[in-house]
């Protein structure tokens, strides 16, 4: 301290007998607030919908495949390769015969012939020949077996086969109600099962 004198009474050029150094203030503690934001309830529910179809879709996603439809359906139309073809007794004797249509596309002109079931017709000027096997009035397929489920016409069916020049050129059925499913396709005619015929009571 009188060190600190001497040295001020130099500086001013006055006698200085004390220096009085002021003590420091008092440190004082401040306590910070945690900060708050607020959200509008808007905003938040908004929030909570996206996570909610965000999990929704992770779930989705995670779902197993659907199950394919069963093959052995009324509407059924795929006829596997080597299948049984199976006619119940409540079909067997009912038709005697079918009517197929053949459309020439080269002058957009139809016929209509009709087959014994179990016989065959020769298209004329052409080398072509339909042969009738079997028919099931209300075709359906049940695994591996092709039959008929009633003895209705929910679903005619015709199994035919069809060479030209003595080649087979198809061998598989023809549907009066689906005539496009599993159609035989040939550069100039085409074939239609069109109607059935009864046998005689």
């Amino acid at each position: 301290m009188a060190e600190g004198a001497r040295l001020l009474s130099e500086y001013t050029g006055k006698p200085v007998s004390r220096v009085r150094i002021p003590l420091s203030p008092p440190l004082t503690t401040y306590r910070v607030s945690p900060l708050k934001i607020a959200v509008p309830l808007q905003t938040a529910l908004s929030v909570l919908m996206i996570l909610f179809a965000g999990l929704s879709g992770c779930r989705q996603d995670q779902q197993p495949p659907p199950k394919k439809p069963d093959v052995g359906s009324l509407n059924a139309h795929t006829a596997k390769a080597g299948a049984a073809i199976v006619v119940p007794a409540y079909v067997a004797g009912k038709w005697k015969a079918v009517k197929i249509a053949v459309i020439d596309k080269s002058n957009v002109s139809q016929k209509v012939y009709t087959i014994p079931i179990g016989g065959k017709v020769a298209i004329p000027a052409s080398d072509m020949v339909i042969r009738v096997e079997t028919f099931l009035p209300a075709f359906i397929m049940e695994g591996s077996t092709l039959t008929s489920a009633s003895n209705e016409l929910t679903n005619p069916g015709v199994k035919v086969q069809i060479t030209e020049s003595g080649a087979l050129i198809f061998d598989g059925w023809l549907f009066s109600k689906f005539p496009n499913t599993h159609a035989f396709m040939h550069p100039k005619y085409g074939f239609t099962l069109v109607a059935v015929v009864a046998a005689d009571k």
